[in-house]
Formats: C-alpha cells, sequence, structure tokens
C-alpha cells in the first residue's frame, strides 16, 4: 500500500572516487562485486512502500542513501500497524536517517547543502508537494545539472495524474484484481506488486539515466507510476485479446495452457505439479502408474491432453492421493518435473534455498528486534548484496551528515537545540 498524493529524494561524478568531494562516502567496501554502486549519493523523500523499495535496490547495490524525515518522529511509515507493520523494516536497510524540520530556514539550508553534493533524488509525494518546498526537478536540476531526480507517482502525467492512488486503486483499475478474483469479485493480489514493482523500475530508470549522463553530463528526471506498472502486469492478457479476438477470464476460470498445471491434495496437504512438455508426460506417466494415458492416442499431442483435462486430472489426483507431500517432491525432484510446496509466507524464514544462498539478510530494527528478509534477488559473481547498515532510528545519522556538508560541533549542537536537526 502507498499513498502517492500525499503532501511531504544527486551528483558524484561518474568515475571519481569516493571522498573527492564533501559529503562522499568515507569507506569503500573490499567486496565491491556486491555493490556496484558504491560512490553513489542517493538523497530520498519517501514514505510508504514505493519510494523506499526504489532506494532499496540502490542501497543494496552499494549507493549511499540518506533519508531524509521529519523531525521529531521521522516517517509516518515508522509507526504503522497491521498489514503495514513490516513496511519499514522491508524498505530501509542500509540506508541513514537525517531528521530535519524543513519548515525552518536552517533546515531547508541544510537539505539544501546536502542536495548540492547528491547524485540522485527520489520522491513519492503528492504531485506539486515538492515544487512547493522549492524541491522540485526544475529547481534542483537549475542548480545541478548532473542531478538524476525520481519522481515515483501513482500516475505518470496525464488525466489521472492528480488522483490518489493506491496498490489497490490501481489493481482495480488496472485489471489484475478481475484477473486474480473469482467473476463478480475481484481480488487484489497479496502482496504490493505495484509498488515493489513500480519501485524497482524507478532504480531501472535511474541507471539508465546514470550510463547516459556519463555521455551527455546532464542528468534526467525519471518518472514512473503506479498504474503504468499495473498495466504492464496484465499486458499479456492485453496481448492475448489482440492476437486471438478471446478475452482472458479470471485465473480462478482459465483453462491452463499444459496438461497438468494444477494444486493436488495429497495426505498431507498440498503440492502444485507441472507436466508441460511431450517428454515430461511420457515419463510422468510410467512413473506414476498411469502408462495407459500415455498409450492412449486421444492424447498424443499437448493439445489433445489439454482438451482432455476433463477426464486426465481426476486420475492423476487418484494417483497422487496417497502420497505424502514429501514423496510427491522428492520423486518430482528425480523426474526433472516441476513442483511446489504450498507455502505461507512465515515459512520462508526458514527456506534452506534462501538460507544457505544468503537470500535473508539479518538485520536488528531500532527498537532492538532481530529480523532476516528477502535479499534483493540478484548476484554478483556469485555473491549477493547484503547488510551494511541496520534500518536507522529517526535522526540516526543527521550530525555526521552535517558533519560531512561541513557543520562544525557548535552548529550542530545548535541546530539540535533549536529543533532542527532531529
Amino acid at each position: 500500500m502507498s499513498d502517492h498524493n500525499t503532501s511531504c529524494d544527486a551528483g558524484l561524478g561518474d568515475g571519481q572516487p569516493a571522498g573527492s568531494r564533501p559529503g562522499a562516502m568515507d569507506a569503500i567496501r573490499p567486496d565491491r562485486t556486491a555493490t556496484p554502486l558504491v560512490g553513489l549519493r542517493v538523497v530520498e523523500f519517501v514514505h510508504m512502500i514505493m519510494g523506499p523499495t526504489c532506494g532499496l535496490v540502490l542501497a543494496d547495490l552499494g549507493a549511499e542513501v540518506i533519508k531524509v524525515e521529519p523531525t521529531p518522529d521521522g516517517d509516518n511509515t515508522r509507526r504503522l500497524g497491521g498489514s503495514g507493520a513490516g513496511f519499514f523494516a522491508f524498505g530501509n536497510r542500509n540506508k541513514q536517517s537525517l531528521a530535519v524540520d524543513l519548515k525552518s530556514e536552517e533546515g531547508m539550508t541544510l537539505v539544501r547543502r546536502l542536495l548540492a553534493t547528491a547524485d540522485i533524488v527520489v520522491e513519492n509525494f503528492r504531485p506539486g508537494a515538492m515544487d512547493k518546498l522549492g524541491l522540485g526537478y526544475a529547481a534542483l536540476s537549475a542548480e545541478n545539472p548532473r542531478l538524476i531526480y525520481c519522481s515515483c507517482k501513482g500516475f505518470l502525467p496525464g488525466p489521472y495524474e492528480h488522483r490518489v492512488a493506491l496498490d489497490e486503486v490501481v489493481q482495480m483499475m488496472g485489471g489484475l484484481a478481475y484477473m486474480t478474483g473469482d467473476p463478480g469479485r475481484p481480488l487484489r493480489v497479496g502482496s504490493s506488486v505495484n509498488d515493489i514493482m513500480g519501485g524497482m523500475f524507478g532504480a531501472i530508470g535511474i541507471l539508465s539515466a546514470l550510463h547516459e549522463r556519463h555521455a551527455t553530463g546532464r542528468g534526467r528526471h525519471v518518472q514512473v507510476g503506479l498504474f503504468e506498472n499495473n498495466v504492464l502486469l496484465v499486458s499479456q492478457h492485453m496481448a492475448q485479446f489482440a492476437v486471438s479476438g478471446v478475452e482472458a477470464p479470471p485465473m480462478t476460470k482459465r483453462l491452463p495452457a499444459w496438461p497438468v498445471y494444477d494444486i493436488f491434495e495429497v495426505a498431507d496437504g498440498q503440492v502444485f505439479v507441472g507436466v508441460v512438455t511431450d517428454t515430461q508426460w511420457q515419463v510422468f506417466c510410467e512413473a506414476f502408474g498411469l502408462a495407459h494415458l500415455a498409450a492412449d492416442p486421444e492424447l498424443a499431442s499437448r493439445r489433445q491432453r489439454v482438451e482432455a483435462r476433463g477426464r486426465t486430472i481426476p486420475q492423476v489426483a487418484a494417483a497422487f492421493a496417497g502420497l505424502t507431500r514429501a514423496a510427491l517432491m522428492d520423486k518430482c525432484e528425480r523426474l526433472g518435473l516441476p513442483y511446489a510446496p504450498i507455502a505461507r509466507p512465515v515459512e520462508l524464514f526458514d527456506d534452506p534455498h534462501l538460507n544457505a544462498s544468503g537470500g535473508l539478510v539479518p538485520m536488528v530494527l531500532p527498537d532492538g528486534i532481530a529480523v532476516k528478509l528477502p535479499a534483493l534477488p540478484l548476484g554478483f559473481d556469485g555473491v549477493r548484496p547484503g547488510l551494511r547498515r541496520n534500518p536507522p532510528a529517526v535522526g540516526a545519522d543527521g550530525a555526521a551528515v552535517a558533519a560531512g556538508l561541513g557543520y562544525s560541533a557548535e552548529e550542530i549542537a545548535q541546530l539540535r537545540g533549536l529543533g532542527v536537526l532531529g
């Protein structure tokens, strides 16, 4: 969930060594293979999921990401409960926190000094909110033409751009909820898919602009939208209609494209099994006592097998019914068949593959709770991006950021005394 329309994120030179100008990162990790963005400074003005996800990608890849949040209490996302209780923990590792009063002249001066040292800004507040603060793209790029500025919004510029947007809203209006639920009962996907994927597209746009900046010396205004992201997610269904003239029904009512592509009940739970190729069909039938299906001339082709699912799937289900989950999955593993246990998110904490491959990042939250959350789904020469900084407490890095900008200890103490610096 993300509110992209509420009121309230630059350039270390390409190839310049860290520390070559005020505020640049002091330290470079020795395992640079997993932190290719070391040396870039990102300043983010974000909350909820979409904007923080964009910054998370950049931070995990090694960029210095400074989260600007209001003093004294910080980003409201820190205090969400219910289904939002994990938002802050999810999106804020490897970042620094600068809590500052942007309504004060002193606070705005500090932030402007920070932005003068930045390569990238990320923001996801109501259209026009950053402009009202004097921190919009036009104003900042005029002062720093190399700045890459990413705006994560509900909608890209157009008739809808001023609407309030949430993941739920765009899933409903963008066809994704229709495809997920039963006919007449649209259902949102069980994750903030547009917020997360939208943040990823923000990072992709930023990295594209960064590559271009090597040649041009100029930044760009990168814009990403929740609604447009959702439309991309249903583009396969739009393409199906354009090509075939047949509208895709909701996933609960669609005819699978494969002979076996189903969730099956077994003795102690459920397992998904897929059989999608001619070779797999032969192997599958022989292994599970269904040789008569493999020999049936009316099931010779994939199309025939798909059309005959009404009589074949009950036989497959009967062959599985007496097996345990472990036995069925072990057999599918040995046969090279696609399979999956039906897992709940909480079970992933103990997933052996995630734990052995660096797929979960251990961290400690500001309230002292120790957690391990998913790493970015990528690696560099076998090295996964990991933890460099725990999610920060409100304003935890304010003094260090200010000192890096040239503020003296006395000036920092004065700003704290005035409540400007958290």
